[in-house]
C-alpha cells in the first residue's frame, strides 16, 4: 500500500513538473512574441482583414502673398532591418552584398563611415533583430529613396527585411522668417497645432480623415477605400517673403549692434491692413536672437512718446489747441503734482516757448503733458473719451491667437491719481502691444479709416477659393478731416525737421513719431535694478500717398536710449528698401528693341570710341581720318540717326589741350601726357578745367577738372 502511495506521489510530481515547465514555456514564448517578434506579428496581422483603418490626409500649405511656400508637410523616415525576413536566401544575399550596402549607406549618410555601418549591421544580424534601426536620425524622402535602391534593401519588406516608419514633418522653407506668426505643430501631428496661423486655421489646414479596410481579393490583400481622406486647404497669407527678409535683416543688424534685449518690426499695407512682414526677435542665453514669442501682438508695454500723437489729436479734435498754440516749457524741468516732468534736453536748458508743431518735433514731455493737464485736469474722463473715439483702446480681435488687450485706465478706476493724466499723455501708465500702436498710425495714413490687421486673405483648394477673409473696418473715421490734416502735417515735420530725421529718406517723404520710455520694473518701479528702455518709431511712407505703415520697437538695457537714432534708423532702411522693391516704371518709357538707340558719347580718343560703337552696332558718321598706330582726339555729336565723331587738328605739344566733354580717363591721360598734374572733382563728363585749353603748358602745373 505504501508502495502504491509512493508511485502515485511520484507520478503526481512529474505531472506538476511538466505542467510547470509548460507554463514557463508559454510565458517565455509569450514574452518572445510580445517583444522580440513584435514587429513580425504586426506585419503578419497587417496581411489580414482590418476594419475601419484611419487614413490621415495631407495638411494644407501656408503660402506668402506672392505665392512662395512658407510652411508645408514633408515626409521624413526612420529606416529599419528585419534580419529574419526572407530566411536563408536573404541572409546569404546580405552577407554577399554587405560591403556594397555599407559603402552605399556611407555615401547617403557621410557622417558615418562604411566600417561603422558594417559593424552596426553585423551586430543586428547576430542578434537576429526584427526591427533593427539602421540610422539613428530621421531622413528625407530623397535619402530614403536612395537607400531603397541598395542591394537587398530594394526587395519588398517580407523578402528583404528593409522597412521604414514614415513621419509627416512640418517644414518652413524660409527658416526663421515669420516663424512665430506662421506657428508650429506638436511633435505628434495628431495633436494638431500649437500657435500662430497653424492653430487659428487648423480646421481648414488639417483636412478630413479617411477610412479604409484590408481585404483579400484574388489571393492578394488590398487596401479598400471606404471614405477617401480630404486633404487640407492651402492658406494664402498676407506676408511677403522679400519684405520679411528686408525687415528681419535691418532689425537683426541693429539688435546685434546694440546688444538689445528684444526687438519687433511690423510692416503693414495702409489700405488693407495686410501684415506684409512681422519680426519678433529675443536674445537667448547664447547671445543670439531667435523668434520665441509673438511680441508684436502680445507684449504689453508703455508706449512712451509714440502715444503723444493720440494725446495731441484729442486736444486738436476738441478745439482746445491749434498747431500754432504755444507752451512755455521753461528750462526743461517742470514740477507737476510733486514729481518732476523732464524734457530729454533739460541738462541743456530746455526749449523755452514753443508751439505744438515744435513740441512734437522735439518730443517735449512738458509741452504735451502741460496741454493735456491744462485742458482736462478738471474732467479727465473727457480726455479718455477722446482716446476711445479713436478706438486706440479697443482689442484688435486678430486672426491669430495671443494678442494683448490695451490697458488705458479711466478716472473712476483704481490707482488713477492726479499724476496719471499728465504721465498718461506722454505714454506712461498705459499699456499697448506694438501692433495696436501701428494700427492707430495706419489709420492716420489711411485718411482716418482704421482697418483690422490681416494675416490671411484666402483659403484655396485645387485652385478654387474655399473661404475669403475680406478687409474689416474697425473705425470708419477716427477724427475730423481738419484734425487729420493737421496731424499729418505735424508728423511729416517730425521726420523732416525734428528728432526723427534718421527715419527719413532723400528719395521720398516719411511721416511718424519717435518714442522713448523707461520700462517699469514692476513693484520695484523705475529707479531700481537694471535700467531698461523701450525705443520706438512708428510711421508711414510715402507721406503724400501712404502705401506702407511700420513700427520698430527695441528694448535695450545699456547705452543712451534714442528712438530716432536706434528705432528710426531701422525704419529708414526698411522704408528705402521696400520702396525700391516696389518701384514700377511706366511701360511707355520702354524703348522698342528694334529701334536704333543713339547714345551720348563722351569726347576723347576717336579710334577707341569707333571700335566700341561698331561692336554695339551703333550707326557712326566719321569726320576724322583714322591712322594706324596714331591717336585721334576729338569730340562727338549726336544726330537722330548716328553718332558723329569729329576729329580736331593736332594740338601743339606746348599748348594745354581742351578736355571739355571728355570722361575722366581720357582727360587725365591727355593732360598728363603734356606733363601736367590733374585733380578731379565730381563724376561724369568734364564741364570745366582750371587752366583753359590753348594756354602755354608749364610742366608740373596742376589742372583741376570739374566733372558733372
Amino acid at each position: 500500500m505504501a508502495v502504491n502511495k509512493k508511485n502515485i506521489m511520484t507520478r503526481y510530481f512529474f505531472v506538476v513538473l511538466i505542467m510547470g515547465l509548460l507554463g514557463i514555456a508559454i510565458v517565455v514564448k509569450g514574452a518572445i512574441i510580445m517583444f522580440a517578434e513584435r514587429q513580425y506579428w504586426h506585419d503578419v496581422a497587417d496581411r489580414f482583414v482590418k476594419e475601419n483603418v484611419t487614413v490621415k490626409p495631407n495638411r494644407g500649405n501656408i503660402l506668402s502673398s506672392d505665392g512662395k511656400l512658407m510652411a508645408s508637410s514633408l515626409p521624413e523616415y526612420r529606416i529599419y532591418m528585419d534580419f529574419k525576413a526572407g530566411g536563408y536566401t536573404k541572409d546569404t544575399m546580405l552577407v554577399n552584398h554587405m560591403n556594397e550596402i555599407c559603402e552605399g549607406l556611407h555615401k547617403i549618410f557621410p557622417d558615418k563611415s562604411a566600417a561603422e555601418f558594417k559593424s552596426h549591421l553585423q551586430k543586428g544580424r547576430k542578434k537576429g533583430s526584427r526591427n533593427y534601426l539602421i540610422y539613428p536620425r530621421r531622413i528625407s524622402y530623397i535619402q530614403y529613396k536612395e537607400a531603397k535602391r541598395l542591394p537587398v534593401f530594394n526587395l519588398n519588406k517580407y523578402k528583404g527585411g528593409f522597412h521604414e516608419q514614415a513621419y509627416n514633418q512640418r517644414k518652413k522653407p524660409f527658416g526663421s522668417l515669420a516663424a512665430r506668426t506662421l506657428g508650429d505643430l506638436f511633435p505628434d501631428t495628431a495633436q494638431g497645432a500649437k500657435n500662430g496661423i497653424e492653430l487659428s486655421f487648423d480646421t481648414l489646414l488639417k483636412g478630413r480623415d479617411g477610412i479604409t479596410h484590408r481585404q483579400k481579393v484574388m489571393n492578394k490583400y488590398l487596401n479598400i477605400v471606404d471614405i477617401a481622406p480630404v486633404d487640407g486647404c492651402d492658406i494664402i497669407s498676407t506676408l511677403d517673403v522679400g519684405m520679411q527678409d528686408i525687415c528681419e535683416k535691418a532689425l537683426m543688424d541693429k539688435l546685434t549692434e546694440l546688444e538689445a534685449v528684444w526687438g519687433v518690426v511690423v510692416l503693414m499695407d495702409v489700405a488693407t491692413g495686410d501684415v506684409k512682414a512681422i519680426v519678433n526677435m529675443e536674445r537667448a542665453k547664447n547671445g543670439k536672437y531667435y523668434e520665441m514669442r509673438n511680441l508684436a501682438i502680445s507684449n504689453m508695454m508703455e508706449p512712451g512718446s509714440t502715444f503723444k500723437t493720440a494725446s495731441i489729436m484729442v486736444a486738436l479734435e476738441d478745439g482746445k489747441i491749434t498747431p500754432d498754440y504755444t507752451v512755455d516749457t521753461g528750462k526743461g524741468v517742470k514740477r507737476m503734482y510733486g514729481r518732476d516732468m523732464k524734457d530729454w534736453n533739460w541738462y541743456k536748458g530746455g526749449y523755452g516757448v514753443i508751439d505744438v508743431t515744435r513740441i512734437m518735433e522735439v518730443s517735449s514731455n512738458i509741452g504735451v503733458s502741460s496741454i493735456i493737464d491744462n485742458f482736462y485736469k478738471s474732467n479727465p474722463q473727457k480726455f479718455i473719451d477722446g482716446l476711445r473715439r479713436m478706438s486706440i483702446d479697443q482689442p484688435l480681435h486678430l486672426q491669430i491667437a495671443g494678442e494683448g488687450k490695451p490697458n488705458i485706465r479711466g478716472p473712476k478706476e483704481r490707482y488713477f491719481a492726479k499724476t496719471s493724466l499728465p504721465w498718461m499723455s506722454i505714454g506712461y501708465e498705459t499699456q499697448l502691444p506694438p501692433l495696436n500702436i501701428l494700427t492707430f498710425y495706419n489709420a492716420i495714413a489711411n485718411n482716418g479709416i482704421m482697418v483690422r490687421p490681416r494675416f490671411v486673405t484666402h483659403a484655396i483648394k485645387d485652385g478654387e477659393i474655399v473661404e475669403e477673409f475680406p478687409v474689416e473696418v474697425i473705425n470708419s473715421k477716427i477724427c475730423s478731416d481738419r484734425t487729420l490734416e493737421q496731424i499729418q502735417t505735424i508728423l511729416e515735420k517730425v521726420v523732416s525737421e525734428g528728432l526723427a530725421k534718421p527715419a527719413g529718406s532723400k528719395q521720398f517723404h516719411v511721416s511718424g513719431k519717435t518714442g522713448t520710455a523707461q520700462v517699469s520694473q514692476g513693484t520695484a518701479g523705475y529707479k531700481s535694478g537694471v535700467r531698461n528702455h523701450l525705443v520706438s518709431f512708428c510711421g508711414y511712407f510715402p507721406s503724400e500717398k501712404p502705401k506702407y505703415s511700420c513700427i520698430v520697437s527695441i528694448q535695450i538695457n545699456k547705452g543712451m536710449p534714442s528712438g530716432g537714432t536706434m528705432a528710426g534708423s531701422v525704419f529708414g532702411k526698411i522704408a528705402e528698401r521696400v520702396y525700391a522693391k516696389n518701384l514700377r516704371f511706366d511701360i511707355r518709357s520702354a524703348i522698342d528693341s528694334t529701334t536704333n538707340v543713339i547714345p551720348p558719347v563722351k569726347a576723347g580718343e576717336m579710334n577707341e570710341a569707333l571700335q566700341v560703337l561698331n561692336s554695339l552696332k551703333v550707326p557712326v558718321q566719321k569726320q576724322f581720318s583714322p591712322r594706324k598706330g596714331k591717336e585721334a582726339w576729338g569730340h562727338t555729336q549726336a544726330s537722330p540717326n548716328a553718332v558723329i565723331l569729329q576729329g580736331k587738328e593736332e594740338a601743339n605739344s606746348n599748348v594745354v589741350p581742351s578736355v571739355i566733354g571728355m570722361g575722366a580717363k581720357d582727360a587725365v591721360y591727355l593732360l598728363e601726357s603734356k606733363g601736367l598734374k590733374v585733380r578731379l572733382n565730381g563724376i561724369g563728363k568734364v564741364k570745366s578745367q582750371s587752366i583753359p585749353g590753348g594756354n602755354h603748358v608749364v610742366k608740373g602745373q596742376t589742372v583741376t577738372l570739374t566733372l558733372r
